[in-house]
């Protein structure tokens, strides 16, 4: 008696991993003898999100156009200069900072806006 529903609760933990895996889609094949056999489809791993990273990329560099646009050159320039002075991580963003020629060419466009 213990033995049948130990088989049983074995069964069932296997419907359930299958129904948990059929839940990402499944594929249905047909094998040589007629039996028509379903499998789920494997989870590929989701990766590194480069599109998240690409938009965050994009709005760093809004952002540094946006605040060359409104500040100007001159005064722009002197804050960079002004965080150079500081220590390692005013310096690094000190570089990240510095106008490019995309902060720039996004600049001409934000220009007419933010006047």
């Amino acid at each position: 008696m213990v033995e049948t529903r130990q088989n049983f609760e074995v069964r069932l933990t296997t419907l359930g991993r299958k129904h948990a895996a059929m839940g990402n889609g499944y594929t249905t094949k047909m094998r040589d003898d007629g039996l028509i056999v379903i499998k789920p489809k494997r989870r590929v791993g989701r990766g590194f999100p480069l599109r998240g990273l690409l938009g965050l990329v994009a709005g760093f560099f809004v952002f540094k156009a946006l605040m060359l646009a409104s500040l100007g050159d001159i005064t722009y320039n002197e804050r960079v200069a002004k965080l150079q002075q500081g220590g390692q991580i005013q310096q690094a963003g000190a570089y990240l900072m510095q106008i490019d020629p995309t902060t720039r060419f996004i600049s001409g466009f934000l220009d007419p806006l933010v006047d």
